[in-house]
């Protein structure tokens, strides 16, 4: 048998046997079929196999959301475009990342912004995150990227934790700029701490490597933020309630912190069709951002009970 090197997404439909998923079919697709773009999946890890299933299977495990976006590579490769990519790409499979939303007792959550000399969505702005190594669980393996990124050290037993979805994240993000390097599944992990954003950002200690910016956003910016849908071609409006700049963290290359401003407008842009990508929230963080305020709405509602 050959040895495991990586966790891989495999997948299983109606029960049958897990299989190992290709690296050029929509992950999304195989269960939503050809036209919709987001299905409620049940997952597990298992063996250092990513398994996603459908709740027919009748096996036990998490269901939650899973979504590409409507503009996928995926969804629209050719199987003439798909024959010209490098066999060694062809042959690497389905990834699995996980990134955390780290929500402050104040209710605000951490984005960092990826560092402009790193070779997939630089200057992007994502939750930590990063890839689940062997014999690791999802929370373990988020905590532990939370802490090469930012330098927060957080106990997985004194932490609550919940996964919001799943996301099928390609790169490059369309067709328009480019066949497909890299293909992951990346499980959104929402992490509760007990310590106000201000306490946490106290002890941030980023890697700058991996990080040029940190900054936390509240449901009001995060609403404006994913009002601007990746792939609409309508004007973006800023809610009058958002504060139109936000403060953030500046990361210099000696990893040392600095006050800056943003303006609310960069992370309202949206994905590029062509040509050099820009700063802005990627696409996966959108729709964890949109899980993010459903459970915010569910904790008021649960609070006026």
């Amino acid at each position: 048998m050959e040895k495991v090197r990586k966790i891989l997404v495999h997948l299983s439909k109606e029960s049958s046997v897990p299989q190992c998923a290709r690296f050029v079919q929509s992950i999304t697709g195989h269960f939503a079929g050809c036209q919709d773009d987001q299905v409620k999946v049940c997952c597990s890890l298992e063996n250092n196999r990513f398994l996603l299933f459908g709740h027919e299977n009748g096996k036990e495990g998490t269901e939650v959301p899973l979504k590409r976006a409507s503009f996928c590579p995926f969804k629209f490769l050719s199987n003439t475009e798909a024959a010209t990519l490098p066999a060694d790409v062809v042959s690497s499979g389905v990834d699995v990342g996980v990134a955390v939303l780290l929500q402050s007792v104040n209710q605000k959550v951490l984005l960092t912004r990826r560092a402009a000399n790193l070779r997939i969505f630089p200057n992007v702005w994502v939750p930590p995150g990063g890839h689940v190594e062997l014999d690791e669980r999802l929370l373990d393996a988020g905590l532990r990227e939370l802490q090469e990124e930012t330098g927060l050290k957080l106990d997985p037993e004194a932490v609550s934790s919940q996964l919001l979805g799943l996301w099928e994240s390609v790169y490059p993000p369309m067709l328009s700029r480019g066949l497909p390097k890299r293909h992951h599944i990346v499980s959104y992990i929402l992490v509760h701490s007990s310590l106000s954003h201000l306490q946490l950002q106290a002890a941030l200690c980023p890697e700058p490597a991996e990080v040029s910016g940190c900054l936390w956003v509240d449901a009001d910016q995060v609403r404006a933020i994913v009002s601007a849908v990746d792939g609409a071609d309508d004007s973006v409006v800023l809610p009058g309630n958002a504060s139109p700049t936000l403060c953030m963290s500046e990361v210099s290359p000696a990893g040392r912190l600095m006050e800056a401003t943003l303006p609310l407008s960069v992370l309202c842009r949206r994905a590029p069709a062509e040509g050099e990508d820009w700063e802005r929230v990627s696409t996966g963080t959108k729709f964890a951002l949109e899980l993010w305020l459903k459970t915010l709405k569910s904790q008021k509602a649960v609070s006026k009970e």
